[in-house]
């Protein structure tokens, strides 16, 4: 009896995994890359990949995800793909997709996968030149605000007071000092037709825009918060729970610009307090109350000028009017 039940059991489990491992060969990105258990960036490339299906090439930057995804001899890419540097994807890309125009192909989307160090700051004068020619590249950046390739170094989209091993912490330094590059709309005022800020714990909101950005012809930008459980310092179970405090209390924020409109597309009514997720993370255990507070200060001021740019406020602001940075606390 208890052999039968042994055998049974065993059964089960022997056909749990062999459904599984069916249902992971539905995925255009493949399981069985080396990134950490708990990545949040392979989920953001799960979510793009099978919502634009195989009629697409994928050009990626150097960074964490190009190499955790292609270990030679061995890829976890489905679809056709190209490594290029981390400066020069969208160059790499625009030729692509003119090449596919020459040769009659109007379907095939070209698509740039880069993280926040290759988009924000090393690859930045590729990707305006990009959306400046109006090559038709939809642009996908997996923002996990940090190098986590090379080392946890700070990028463009580190936020403030974060440590790094370039913005440590000590009797003097506290970490960054200084603020996130407002990378989506750096991208918008060059006058393209769609950017969105995307989260991968909002799955239909992430996939509706990757639909979106596709069906755009000319370039189009998604910037996805990504939490990176290696260089942000949390357990990786609870990616999805740090990304979607992030949106909770008010430090990242889900919004698309439509020919220059901005539209905000969830509003937390009742936001998080900020020591909820920021005590998750390794790097802010540092903080001190002045710190938090500064925090708390650029949070509002960010989802109140959003608020008015999205026409939620009586007083707008113009877009090109730049908002004043606040005091950072000594």
């Amino acid at each position: 009896m208890d052999n039968n039940r042994a055998a049974q059991s065993g059964d089960e489990r022997i056909g749990m995994w062999d459904g599984m491992s069916k249902q992971s060969e539905m995925h255009l990105f493949a399981p069985g890359h080396s990134g950490c258990p708990g990545c949040g960036p392979s989920n953001v490339l799960i979510q793009v990949c099978d919502t634009l299906g195989k009629d697409i090439v994928v050009v990626q930057a150097t960074g964490c995800m190009e190499i955790t995804s292609t270990q030679y001899p061995q890829t976890a890419w489905r679809v056709p793909y190209i490594h290029s540097l981390f400066q020069n994807a969208p160059a790499v890309a625009s030729g692509v997709s003119r090449a596919l125009k020459a040769q009659g192909n109007d379907h095939t989307k070209v698509v740039v996968i880069a993280g926040d160090g290759s988009t924000y700051d090393i690859g930045f004068g590729a990707l305006s030149g990009m959306l400046e020619r109006g090559d038709d590249v939809l642009y996908v950046c997996y923002d996990n605000q940090l190098y986590a390739n090379t080392g946890v170094q700070k990028s463009g989209a580190t936020p403030y007071g974060a440590a790094t091993t370039t913005t440590t912490v000590g009797s003097v330094h506290r970490g960054k000092e200084t603020e996130r590059k407002p990378i989506a709309e750096i991208v918008a005022a060059h006058g393209i037709a769609y950017v969105a800020s995307a989260s991968v714990a909002y799955s239909a909101d992430l996939q509706n825009k990757v639909r979106k950005a596709n069906a755009v012809k000319g370039p189009s930008f998604l910037v996805v918060d990504s939490p990176c459980c290696l260089g942000q310092g949390f357990d990786g179970g609870i990616t999805m729970k740090v990304a979607k405090l992030n949106v909770m209390s008010r430090l990242w924020f889900l919004y698309e610009i439509e020919n220059g409109k901005f539209k905000l597309n969830f509003n937390p009514a009742n936001p998080k307090p900020l020591q909820e997720v920021l005590g998750l993370q390794k790097r802010f255990r540092h903080l001190s109350p002045g710190q938090i507070e500064h925090i708390q200060k650029q949070a509002d001021a960010s989802y109140n000028a959003l608020l008015e740019k999205a026409g939620l406020l009586e007083s707008q602001k113009s877009f090109s009017s730049p908002e004043k940075p606040l005091n950072t606390p000594k």
